[in-house]
């Protein structure tokens, strides 16, 4: 059976790793989260003090990008690789709402993005991978077999989102998440290097009122569509 690319995109909270990581464990496929090494470098400019609330040394972080070193290592338990920073497994730290309130700004930076591109494109060079992100379909994977577009009402990516956080112990408010989500929204889709945008061959899905059970049996579908031609 002919291995393809997959390439996920969506707004934050819309359930594309989820989705992701199911169809990549059902097809034997490597699984890579995007997000997650945008998520990374921006743990990394916080731990060198390049970014915070009020302060964003853009040039420094830029010029200390080959001092970053990104990792995807596969845990058997979990079934998954997890992202590892500098040779640590940076995997919980890098969903925090704080690293989540600065993603958005560093994905935005022209130089970090060509940077993990030129990564995810090389992941990819050997087909059979589910890559989920926001500019897959538009950038990374130019030619994948299937792109899908993922989206969801605000309210119900902030409630997920929501509940996500308060179970890993986060005190956060549902004004707090949707005020990131937003945030994020508005920056993702209009920056000026590779925005969020549906590329014109994906499939648009919007999951608001289906189970991951019913989101899952419509997609796994439309991949053996693609597979089997």
């Amino acid at each position: 059976m002919k291995k393809i690319n997959i390439a996920i995109d969506g707004y934050s909270s819309t359930g594309k790793s989820t989705i992701a990581k199911q169809l990549a464990a059902k097809l034997g496929y490597i699984y890579v989260d995007s997000g997650a090494m945008y998520r990374a470098v921006s743990l990394y400019a916080m731990q060198q003090g390049y970014i915070n609330n009020s302060h964003f040394d853009k040039e420094s972080l830029v010029n200390n990008l080959d001092k970053i070193h990104l990792d995807f290592k596969f845990n058997v338990d979990l079934g998954y690789a997890e992202m590892f920073l500098n040779d640590v497994n940076v995997e919980q730290e890098i969903r925090r709402i704080d690293v989540s309130n600065f993603v958005s700004t560093i994905a935005a930076v022209p130089e970090v993005r060509l940077k993990l591109v030129e990564q995810q494109q090389q992941m990819g060079k050997n087909k059979g991978v589910v890559m989920d992100g926001r500019d897959i379909g538009t950038v990374v994977f130019k030619d994948a077999e299937l792109k899908l577009f993922m989206t969801a009402s605000n309210d119900i990516r902030a409630k997920r989102r929501f509940d996500e956080l308060r179970l890993k112990g986060e005190k956060v408010t549902l004004a707090q998440v949707r005020k990131n989500i937003e945030q994020r929204d508005k920056i993702d889709t209009t920056r000026a290097d590779s925005p969020l945008v549906q590329a014109k061959d994906a499939v648009l899905f919007d999951n608001s009122f289906l189970s991951r059970e019913a989101q899952f049996e419509k997609l796994f579908n439309l991949v053996n569509e693609k597979i089997k031609v």
